[in-house]
């Protein structure tokens, strides 16, 4: 889905839009339905630690280079990670391993089939599940890509990302406003909190969270071996939540970017899309460049199709998270870690 405008006000502190306040009351209504379920809920405990790496808002802070990054310390610590998410927009509902040779976009979601390449991943739309299904595969530990509102799956150290840019919009509950759930709810079960990108946006939130003792990380997402788009215009299209953090990203590298398409979060691309992509850079005699993400949902196009000529014509911008003072926020993981491991024997 695309985020309504009104979600995110032009100026901070403006009040609320006609849409918002007209949805106010479906806000609360989707709130207390979540409150009620997390207290019925009955957590289940996997058989090795849990970290969980989500957000307080509908998409767009950057939680899967985070999980990404903290997945790659661990495991050059020694730890076997194996990533448990639920495969937004796939069909398959799990568990189920995913296999980038044989898995496309359609069957488990695009972020899973990024996670893949860099450890086991698992989907699962119930997590204990999966989890108990990543530990018959040989997990060790198993890092949660999203999840935090999920009750089923206890955990063992929850980080949630904002933005730190967009904050958290107006501040209202789905529809209303981005909000999953209240923040003083999704404080209470956090560890630590990463605030990604640049901007003032969350610092009342990151307040709110120092003032009950959690940790606060300042984090950037950073493209891994950026291509030289020196001299080369470029097409830049995305169906993120927030395409214009990748804009950016390719402005600040030095691009010049001569026109950007977006999309809807996870959008699946079409033979329509693809055709209308190929052609607008062919006539701006420009190069295709999108994020890894999109170019997921574009593996295992048919041969000779628009779209797989369309994978194979965009250039990709993988990232990870930078995030500053990351010792202090793995030793604070390997902590919980060790608990979790010694509550468990």
């Amino acid at each position: 889905m695309r985020e309504p405008r009104f979600w995110y006000p032009p100026r901070r502190g403006a009040a609320p839009l006609l849409p918002s306040r007209l949805l106010a009351p479906a806000g609360w209504l989707f709130g207390m339905a979540g409150r009620i379920r997390r207290r019925r809920a009955v957590s289940e405990r996997a058989a090795v630690p849990v970290i969980c790496i989500g957000n307080l808002t509908a998409g767009g802070a950057g939680k899967t280079p985070v999980a990404l990054t903290i997945a790659e310390r661990l495991m050059a610590a020694g730890e076997a990670v194996h990533f448990l998410t639920r495969g937004h927009g796939g069909r398959e509902r799990g568990p189920i391993r995913v296999d980038p040779a044989r898995h496309s976009a359609v069957d488990v979601g695009d972020e899973p089939l990024l996670l893949a390449a860099a450890a086991p991943t698992w989907v699962s739309a119930r997590r204990p599940e999966g989890a108990a299904a990543a530990v018959r595969g040989g997990a060790r530990l198993v890092v949660m890509d999203d999840g935090f509102q999920n009750p089923y799956l206890a955990k063992d150290f929850s980080i949630l990302v904002v933005d730190a840019a967009s904050g958290v919009g107006n501040g209202r509950l789905m529809p209303a406003g981005p909000l999953r759930e209240r923040i003083d709810d999704a404080l209470e079960r956090a560890h630590a909190i990463v605030l990604n990108g640049r901007g003032h946006a969350a610092d009342g939130i990151a307040a709110r969270a120092r003032a009950r003792g959690l940790p606060v990380f300042n984090a950037i997402t950073r493209p891994v071996s950026p291509p030289d788009f020196a001299g080369v215009p470029l097409l830049a299209f995305a169906g993120i939540g927030r395409p214009e953090k990748f804009y950016r990203t390719l402005a600040d590298l030095g691009a010049e970017i001569v026109e950007t398409v977006d999309f809807a979060d996870h959008h699946m691309y079409s033979e329509r899309d693809a055709l209308q992509l190929l052609v607008k850079a062919r006539e701006r005699g420009a190069r295709l460049v999108t994020t890894e993400k999109d170019a997921a949902r574009l593996t295992h196009a048919p041969v000779g199709s628009a779209r797989a000529r369309l994978r194979e014509a965009a250039m990709q911008l993988p990232v990870r998270a930078l995030i500053a003072d990351i010792d202090t926020l793995m030793a604070l993981i390997a902590d919980a870690a060790r608990r979790a491991r010694r509550r468990q024997s």
